[in-house]
């Protein structure tokens, strides 16, 4: 979203911290507190040249293509004005993203982000360009770095040293994030509740959705390749915060501040690079060249990858990018159970049978069985099932939610009915001989 949700935004104040301070902090502004209202989805695609798929895209091609779109004299930093207000970013192997603005309803949302994906496709249309909507790329191409900034450079390094997971991640991987209020204080639509419920429906997520079967242009053996690559990366900033007990605020906390360093700003030219091994509560503790700030704070918490993100709002991360307008679906299933108290019911007696949460996602048994084998997962699909009649249901009762009510009927149909997802169509291509960039359906 081109917003968050609570409006944390990096800080201005440079006064040290004390390690209380900052937890205290970071507990206090993790979950916005009040009734459940916006909606935001974050959909990510690689770029393909048309005529040669598997030919690397520079990104100056991307850029010419871009200046084609009306510049946003506000933007911060500078970019394409899109018609629905649309945030567009562009990660380090070249994928492009596009963050709708917080919506009052599902159904205002999509209709936005439709909007802005159609002036995205057609500007890169005009260059030979299409977008590929794949959890990985899949096509065997040069993976490097497309972007210089001192972020990408230090997080390249960060990951280098436990092997090639995190630069696959960064560079060969796509997700769509659906973003979702936090809740109330109390009550069944307390931040508590929406926390859980979301970490249970996680592995139906990634089952349902898994789109990754392809790694340098071969089968990996698993439905989300994608998921299966963040599992492998740095444990102390991807795997789930604390979730069985406790208070959720508290063990984000706690999480934050015991994950490993990633990356200090530094001016003059200097790396970001920072000191292996070291986490944030080390930095408090011991100093170093100097003492963190909250604004220090604020941008260690954006190199957190957790399945389920807390910035005030609730971040989703769990879910492979979709073909086309794919991505329509999971802001259907998501929204719809979120916001139907009765649908939250039926969609948590559904899921509490899956297992508890004790073991942390995404590295538990459970987790790897819905990057593995997905929706040919038994338990998993009637899970599934479960879950996207609720939504069908939920969805009916509210108006203005059509366009997404169709197309999360004609998905489970298609897919969890018949014990397949996404990432079938793209294995069934490859056996047929099919370019897995070109199987794709026309646009929605």
């Amino acid at each position: 979203m081109t917003e968050t949700l609570t409006d944390i935004s990096p800080s201005a104040e440079v006064q040290p911290l004390t390690e209380a301070n900052a937890e205290g902090h970071l507990a206090a502004i993790c979950f916005k507190i009040g009734p459940p209202r916006l909606v935001g989805v974050e959909a990510e695609w690689f770029v393909h040249d048309v005529r040669s798929p598997g030919a690397q895209v520079q990104p100056e091609r991307v850029t010419q293509a871009l200046a084609a779109l009306p510049a946003d004299p506000a933007g911060s930093p500078p970019g394409p004005l899109f018609p629905a207000g649309s945030l567009l970013t562009r990660e380090p192997g070249g994928q492009v993203e596009l963050s709708s603005p917080p919506a009052d309803s599902p159904g205002d949302c999509a209709e936005g982000l439709l909007l802005d994906q159609g002036a995205l496709r057609a500007a890169l249309a005009a260059q030979g360009l299409r977008l590929t909507g794949s959890g990985t790329d899949p096509l065997a191409r040069e993976r490097r770095m497309q972007l210089s900034h001192p972020r990408y450079r230090a997080m390249e390094r960060h990951f280098d040293r436990t092997g090639p997971w995190g630069r696959t991640m960064m560079c060969g991987t796509a997700s769509l994030q659906v973003c979702v209020d936090a809740g109330t204080a109390s009550g069944p639509q307390s931040y508590a509740a929406r926390w859980r419920l979301l970490h249970l429906l996680g592995p139906v997520l990634v089952a349902a959705f898994a789109n990754s079967p392809l790694l340098d242009g071969r089968p990996a053996g698993h439905r989300s390749t994608r998921q299966m690559v963040w599992s492998r990366v740095d444990p102390t900033r991807t795997l789930a915060p604390r979730l069985a007990d406790g208070d959720p605020g508290e063990n984000w906390a706690r999480y934050v501040l015991d994950a490993e360093l990633m990356c200090i700003q530094r001016g003059d030219g200097r790396s970001w690079a920072a000191p292996a091994g070291r986490t944030f509560r080390d930095w408090l503790r011991e100093g170093g060249e100097r003492p963190p700030t909250l604004a220090d704070l604020h941008y260690h918490c954006t190199t957190l990858f957790p399945p389920v993100r807390p910035r005030g709002h609730l971040e989703l991360r769990m879910i492979d990018a979709q073909p086309d307008s794919g991505w329509l679906v999971p802001l259907a299933l998501v929204s719809g159970l979120l916001d139907d108290p009765v649908a939250a019911d039926t969609a948590l007696a559904a899921l509490e049978p899956l297992g508890t949460l004790d073991r942390l996602p995404p590295r538990s048994e459970l987790w790897r069985r819905a990057a593995t084998l997905a929706m040919a997962d038994p338990t998993l699909r009637r899970a599934a099932l479960a879950c996207f009649g609720a939504a069908e249901q939920a969805l009916a009762r509210r108006t203005g939610s059509g366009r997404l009510s169709r197309a999360l009927t004609e998905f489970a149909e298609r897919y969890p009915a018949r014990g397949r997802c996404p990432a079938d169509d793209q294995l069934d291509a490859l056996r047929a001989g099919v370019h897995p960039v070109l199987q794709e359906s026309a646009p929605c």
